[in-house]
């Protein structure tokens, strides 16, 4: 079924705008019960390091679980939201609840010496590349 057809429009543009169209509408109780990705992840490779930050603003440390097996990065937690009874809201834009990202890292990492801080609402996560993952020299030899 298609939503929101629009007219004038002819080949590749029209149906690219009629998918998009019909992908919003027809999910769209979804759309406004449910929140983008969260969190919004950065992922980044300087010299032997790969580096994940998460945002996560009103997240504790102590809701954080994050782990790495079988090439991926797992962070999942919890935002919590305490009202007092009566409260009524008129405008709710932040989910609370449980989360879990995963993120499939692009080269194997040392799991053993991986690390996370949390920082003004802010998780980043260092992940050493395995010794098998660093690029090496290979030298050449003369044939006689």
């Amino acid at each position: 079924m298609v939503f929101g057809r629009v007219a004038g429009l002819r080949g590749p543009w029209r149906e690219e705008l009629d998918r998009q169209f019909s992908d919003l509408l027809g999910t769209w109780p979804a759309r406004l019960t449910s929140s983008p990705v969260f969190p919004a992840l950065n992922a980044w490779e300087v010299g032997d390091n790969l580096f994940v930050e998460a945002e996560l603003p009103g997240v504790k440390q102590e809701d954080l679980d994050i782990s790495v097996a079988g090439g991926e990065l797992t962070i999942k937690g919890q935002r919590q939201f305490k009202t007092d009874e009566g409260t009524t809201f008129h405008r709710r834009e932040r989910a609370m609840g449980e989360f879990t990202r995963i993120l499939r890292l692009p080269i194997e990492v040392d799991g053993e010496r991986v690390e996370a801080s949390l920082k003004d609402g802010v998780l980043l996560v260092t992940l050493p590349k395995h010794e098998a993952a660093k690029p090496r020299k290979i030298e050449v030899k003369l044939n006689n």
